[in-house]
C-alpha cells in the first residue's frame, strides 16, 4: 500500500500526544487507584484513560485512521491504551520503522472483554443459553401468591428478579423471594434477587378518592351489538397491581362454585345482572356477563343453586380520580399533605377555585425558584413556577394536550433546572435495608446524584457487614447523576460488585428528550471503560407486557438494548409472551451487535 510519509508522521504525533495525555492523567489519579477495590484495579486505570481521551474530539483522527484501514478506536473504551499503542506500532511499521521506545499497553482487547463478562456474571448471575444479555423482571404483588407465574418466568429465561421496595411490605417481599427460590430450585437455576430502594422520588400527593365501584362492559361491534362478553375474575383478594377485571368474594364461597353455575346481583343502578361460571381454577373463578354492570363494594351476589348461601362483593379500590389540566391553567402545589381536587367553576364557567395537589417531598420548597420549569408524569405536562409562598406554590401550565392532560396521584414531579440537594437515601430506605441485606443479592440504589450519596450507602452497608457481599446497582435517573457519573463510579468502585441502571424515563425528562440518545450512549461507553455491567431499563416492550401486542418501535428498542449486559422488564399480564419474544430477539441479533461503531466528539454534560 502506498502511503504519504508526512501524513503518517502527523498521525503518529497525534497518537503519541494522546498516549502522553493518558499517562499524565494516570499520575494525577494515583490516590484514586489506591482507594478502589482490588477487583477494579485494572478497570479503574482504563476508566481514567478513557475519561482523559474523551476530553478531545477524535472524529478527524478516526476518519484518517479509517482511510488507512486501521482501527478507528470506535469500540476501544474497554482497552483504550492497548489500542493506541498497537495503532502507534502499525503506523511506524507503515514507515518501515520501529517505535523509538516501548510503552506498556495495558489491558488487551481480550482481557477487557473478559473483565466485563466476569463482572456481569458476578452481579447478574449466569447468562441463559444462546444469549449474552441477561433479563431482569420486575415482580408484581401477585408473585407472592401465584407460584406458577414465577415458575413460568424462570423457565422462560428470567436471570434476575427485581422487587421494588416502593410497593408492598416485607411480608409480601419474603413470599415473592420464597417463590423465586422454589422455582429456581425446580429449574436447576440460580436467580439473582435485586431489591430497589424507593429513594426520594418526588411525587404528587393523593387526590380525593372516587366511589368504590367497578364498571364492566362487554365488547360490541360498530353497530353496538355484543360480540364478546365481559370476562370477570372472582378472586379472594384483588392484587394492588392487578391488570384484570377482578371482583373479591369470600374464599370459602368461591371454593363451592361449580362450572355452569349462574350468579345473580343488582348493580349500583338497581339493574338485574347475571354471571355464568365458565372456568374454575385455584383461587380464581372466571365468569361471563353480557350486559354493562356497575358493581360496588358490598353488592349482594346469589347463586342459582339453593345449597349455596348468598355472599357480598368484598372491598373494591376507589376509582382513581384525576385533575384535568390545559395550557395556561393554574395549579396550586401544597406543602401540606392535603387531598388534591380539580378546579371548581360556577354555573357560568367562571373559575372559583384553582386545582390543587400536594407534593410528597416538601423539602423541594427550600430549593426551587420562581421562573423554573416543573414537569409532571414523565414530562407529559409542563409548567413554570409563578409564585412561591410558605405553604404552597403556584404553577402556570405551559404544555398539555389540546383536550387537556390528566394529572393523577403518585405521579412523578421533576425539576430539571433545580439542584434539589436531596440525598439518594431516605429514612425509609435505611429501614428497608435491614430486609434487603438479609434477603437480596443486589441493592438497586435509586436517585443517586453524587459521590456523597454513594459514600452514605457504603456507610449503611458497613453497619450490616455486607459491604462486599451485597452487590450495588446505581440507578442513573437525573441530570445531576449523569453530570457526576465519573465521580459516582469511582466512589462505588471501592466495593467488589457494582452495576449501572440507565433509568431512561426519568433521565429523558430531566435531560430533555432531544438529548437522551446521546446521554445513554455516553453512559454505556463510560461503563464499558470501567468494565461495569449496564442494565437497560424503562418501558422495554411495555406495551406488549400490558396489552399483549408490541409496537414496531418497541422491537427496535429491544434490539438496541443489546449494547447493555442486562434488560429490565416491568410488570404486565403478558410477561410470559414478552420473555419468549425478547429471548428470540436477543439470541437472533447477538451476532450483529459487534457491527456497531461510534464517532467520538468531545464529551458534553447534560
Amino acid at each position: 500500500m502506498k502511503v504519504n510519509p508526512n501524513k503518517i508522521k502527523k498521525l503518529i504525533t497525534q497518537i503519541e500526544s494522546l498516549i502522553e495525555l493518558l499517562m499524565s492523567e494516570e499520575q494525577r489519579y494515583k490516590d484514586v487507584f489506591n482507594s478502589v477495590h482490588s477487583h477494579y484495579s485494572e478497570s479503574t486505570k482504563n476508566f481514567i484513560y478513557y475519561n482523559s481521551i474523551r476530553k478531545v474530539d477524535l472524529r478527524s483522527l478516526q476518519k484518517k485512521l479509517q482511510n488507512l484501514g486501521l482501527s478507528r478506536l470506535a469500540k476501544a473504551e474497554g482497552h483504550i491504551m492497548s489500542s493506541l499503542v498497537k495503532t502507534r506500532f502499525i503506523l511506524y511499521k507503515l514507515l518501515d520503522e520501529l517505535p523509538p521506545y516501548a510503552i506498556k499497553p495495558g489491558l488487551s482487547i481480550k482481557n477487557g472483554k473478559r473483565l466485563l463478562n466476569k463482572h456481569s456474571k458476578e452481579l447478574l448471575g449466569y447468562r441463559s443459553k444462546g444469549r449474552r444479555v441477561r433479563i431482569m423482571v420486575t415482580q408484581p404483588t401477585q408473585a407472592a401468591y401465584d407460584y406458577n407465574m414465577v415458575h413460568e418466568m424462570v423457565g422462560l429465561g428470567m436471570n434476575c428478579a427485581r422487587i421494588n421496595c416502593a410497593h408492598d411490605d416485607p411480608e409480601v417481599w419474603e413470599k415473592i423471594i420464597n417463590n423465586i427460590k422454589k422455582a429456581s430450585k425446580a429449574h436447576g437455576k440460580t436467580i439473582k434477587i435485586a431489591m430497589d430502594l424507593a429513594g426520594p422520588k418526588i411525587r404528587t400527593g393523593h387526590i380525593t378518592p372516587g366511589p368504590k365501584i367497578k364498571k364492566f362492559s362487554p365488547e360490541r361491534d360498530e353497530s353496538g351489538k355484543i360480540i364478546n362478553p365481559t370476562i370477570i375474575e372472582l378472586v379472594p383478594v384483588i392484587m394492588e397491581d392487578s391488570e384484570y377485571n377482578s371482583l373479591p368474594v369470600s374464599a370459602e364461597w368461591l371454593k363451592k362454585l361449580e362450572k355452569s353455575d349462574l350468579l345473580f346481583l343488582k348493580d349500583s343502578r338497581d339493574k338485574h345482572r347475571e354471571f355464568k361460571v365458565i372456568e374454575i381454577s385455584i383461587n380464581k373463578v372466571i365468569v361471563h356477563c353480557y350486559e354493562t354492570s356497575y358493581i360496588e363494594t358490598g353488592t349482594l351476589i346469589c347463586c342459582n343453586r339453593s345449597t349455596m348461601l348468598d355472599t357480598h362483593i368484598g372491598e373494591l379500590p376507589p376509582i382513581e380520580q384525576h385533575i384535568l389540566l390545559k395550557t395556561n391553567d393554574s395549579l396550586i402545589i401544597t406543602k401540606d399533605n392535603v387531598l388534591g381536587s380539580p378546579a371548581v367553576y360556577d354555573d357560568e364557567g367562571k373559575l372559583i377555585e384553582n386545582a390543587h395537589i400536594s407534593c410528597q417531598t416538601p423539602e423541594v420548597f427550600n430549593r426551587i425558584k420562581e421562573g423554573e420549569i416543573i414537569l409532571f408524569d414523565d414530562g407529559k405536562i409542563e409548567g413554570r413556577i409563578e409564585t412561591i409562598l410558605e405553604d404552597y406554590l403556584k404553577v402556570k401550565i405551559t404544555r398539555a394536550k389540546d383536550t387537556g392532560s390528566k394529572l393523577k396521584a403518585e405521579k412523578g414531579m421533576n425539576f430539571p433546572e433545580t439542584n434539589l440537594g436531596i440525598s439518594g437515601l431516605t429514612e425509609k430506605d435505611k429501614i428497608d435495608l435491614e430486609f434487603v441485606t438479609q434477603h437480596a443479592d443486589v441493592v438497586n440504589f435509586s436517585f443517586v446524584n453524587s459521590k456523597e450519596d454513594v459514600e452514605e450507602l457504603l456507610v449503611e452497608l458497613k453497619k450490616w457487614n455486607v459491604t462486599n457481599s451485597l452487590s450495588i446497582i446505581l440507578k442513573i435517573e437525573t441530570k445531576f447523576a449523569f453530570d457526576n457519573l465519573i465521580e459516582i463510579l469511582l466512589a462505588a468502585m471501592k466495593v467488589k460488585h457494582i452495576g449501572v441502571m440507565i433509568a431512561r424515563g426519568d433521565l429523558a425528562v430531566e435531560t430533555g428528550w432531544e438529548n437522551i440518545g446521546r446521554i445513554q450512549e455516553e453512559i454505556l461507553a463510560l461503563c464499558s471503560a470501567a468494565h461495569i455491567p449496564v442494565i437497560w431499563a424503562t418501558q422495554v416492550l411495555e406495551n406488549f407486557a400490558k396489552k399483549g401486542l408490541p409496537s414496531r418501535s418497541e422491537i427496535t428498542d429491544a434490539v438496541h438494548s443489546l449494547q447493555a449486559e442486562c434488560i429490565m422488564l416491568n410488570k404486565g399480564p403478558y410477561m410470559e409472551n414478552v420473555l419468549q419474544l425478547l429471548t428470540k430477539i436477543l439470541s437472533n441479533m447477538e451476532h450483529y451487535h459487534e457491527k456497531n461503531e461510534t464517532m467520538l466528539p468531545k464529551m458534553e454534560k447534560a
